[in-house]
């Protein structure tokens, strides 16, 4: 059986030294009530920088340009509709946009702007992704 991979685009949005982080919903299979960084899968045949233009205005409701590359890390998923283990490697790119009016999606139950002191603290109580935690780490 062959691997399977699959490519994913975050971005870190920061306003005024405050990072936008959205909370996964208390009912989702995985990471639920865990605090994530707006983003998601690249569709087949769907530029990188498009994915995450579209995921951000899903997820958040904001237009965003994409500034420069953060991080990228390796992370292993189970797919929530075959059950199969998926290599993923995520982009997570700096990116920018006229507003900060937050509308989150379903997929999310609230949304938060933290301090990288606030992040740490995060990470140090497991309230993070896994993914997310990853990105941090530089």
């Amino acid at each position: 059986m062959k691997d399977m991979w699959g490519l994913t685009v975050r971005g870190i949005y920061e306003v005024n030294g405050k990072i936008l982080l959205l909370k996964v919903r208390s009912q989702s299979s995985h990471d639920a009530g865990k605090w994530e960084i707006p983003g998601g899968k690249v569709k087949k045949c769907e530029f990188f920088d498009d994915a995450l233009r579209r995921e951000y205005l899903e997820e958040t409701g904001l237009e965003i340009t994409i500034e420069s590359l953060y991080n990228v890390i390796q992370n292993k998923y189970t797919a929530c509709k075959t059950n199969e283990e998926v290599k993923s490697i995520q982009l997570i790119m700096k990116v920018t946009s006229s507003g900060d009016e937050v509308a989150i999606s379903p997929e999310h139950d609230e949304y938060g702007w933290f301090t990288g002191e606030e992040v740490n603290e995060l990470i140090e109580k497991d309230l993070l992704t896994k993914a997310a935690k990853n990105a941090f780490k530089k």
